[in-house]
């Protein structure tokens, strides 16, 4: 789609990309001035493997006051970004013969991660209707002698569900009953609309196979900064510590620096930016709502929508039936000049993101191309 979308745009094309997985905010003023201040530092060498002292503090401040978790610098590492912890974690963890399992529809990187350690992702259903919770029937079936974790994401990209406590209390229960390492994804924890997020090691604070994941890239408007960190047992910490060492050294100075910014400095940049995250929901959630063939409900957190497009299944387009979540994302990107991402690359195959990551005048103007082009499908 970013090829297609390419094509286009150097044709002359107004395109609309609505894909994106990234706040279209800079980062802000005082996280880019402690930047500067360790370039003209010099604070440009190699830092311990699991990050600086004062990144690690930073950390566990951060998690106490906004997570209600409380753990030691020794039980946290920063990484190369929270994909980095995560892809760290899987490796130090699971093996040959393991399985573990992830919920559908999933980040992208998920089962990739279970493979690379050579493990088994076992993909578990989830319920639409429900903020995409697990289907727990399906679940306690698939749990078996050869299963080692569970990975679960919520808010949610690609749905932007937010699972309710219940549902994450269930999950909690079951990795307590079959001893399962739990994996919590938490990069977008800051941006929950319509409830307070609670995180799962908030919950249970003394089981210690919880694994929290949180990151600077959404939060803070930090993609490109990479950084991002896990908190765990200390004897998990060590071994992704050993293997971080042995593959990237350290995470990046200049980063690790403006992190222990963001993560101490002002905070209300923060509610600012998903202040017009929610907005913005309203606004695509409105217009993608109003065409039919297409179900759009309200998703509690992220910056995307997951709508379901199967309505617009068997209707015409250029002389051909649209068939797949794939078909529509090509459909809205040559007819209405809207790039999204089919679902088919979460698992899915009867929905498309939209993400609301770009201006307001984008997704009124996005929605509009996209009406007219469905109005002309036969």
């Amino acid at each position: 789609m970013t090829t297609r979308a390419a094509e286009l745009r150097a044709a002359g094309v107004d395109v609309i990309n609505m894909s994106v997985g990234e706040p279209d905010f800079p980062t802000p003023d005082h996280i880019v001035a402690a930047s500067q201040q360790a370039i003209a530092d010099g604070f440009t060498r190699y830092t311990p493997a699991p990050g600086l002292p004062q990144l690690r503090e930073a950390i566990v401040a951060k998690l106490a006051r906004d997570n209600g978790i409380k753990v030691s610098p020794e039980q946290v590492i920063a990484s190369n970004g929270a994909k980095h912890s995560l892809f760290n974690a899987c490796m130090a963890l699971f093996q040959q013969g393991d399985e573990v399992i992830i919920f559908a529809p999933y980040w992208v990187s998920f089962p990739e991660f279970v493979n690379f350690s050579h493990a088994t992702p076992v993909v578990v259903g989830t319920d639409s209707e429900r903020r995409f919770e697990p289907l727990f029937d399906e679940l306690e079936d698939r749990i078996g002698p050869r299963t080692k974790g569970i990975i679960m994401n919520s808010p949610s990209n690609p749905t932007g569900g937010v699972w309710s406590r219940a549902a994450v209390e269930q999950i909690i229960g079951l990795a307590r009953k079959h001893d399962l390492w739990l994996l919590t994804d938490e990069c977008y924890e800051a941006l929950a609309y319509d409830e307070p997020f609670v995180s799962a090691a908030a919950i249970d604070p003394d089981f210690e196979k919880i694994l929290t994941f949180q990151s600077c890239s959404k939060t803070y408007a930090m993609t490109g900064w990479r950084i991002g960190y896990m908190t765990g047992p200390v004897e998990l910490v060590k071994a992704m510590s050993r293997l971080q060492g042995q593959s990237t050294s350290c995470p990046n100075s200049i980063g690790q620096m403006a992190a222990v910014a963001a993560l101490t400095g002002d905070q209300s940049v923060v509610q600012e930016m998903k202040a017009a995250f929610q907005r913005r929901r309203g606004l695509v959630v409105e217009r993608l709502a109003a065409i039919a063939g297409i179900k759009c409900g309200e998703p509690g957190g992220a910056f995307y929508v997951f709508p379901d497009v199967g309505g617009l299944f068997g209707q015409n387009w250029d002389g051909r039936p649209l068939e797949s979540p794939d078909d529509v994302t090509e459909f809205f990107l040559t007819a209405a000049h809207v790039v999204t991402v089919s679902g088919e690359a979460f698992g899915d195959n009867r929905h498309v993101r939209f993400s609301y990551a770009v201006s307001d005048e984008d997704i009124i103007t996005a929605g509009q191309r996209i009406a007219d082009a469905v109005a002309g499908l036969t």
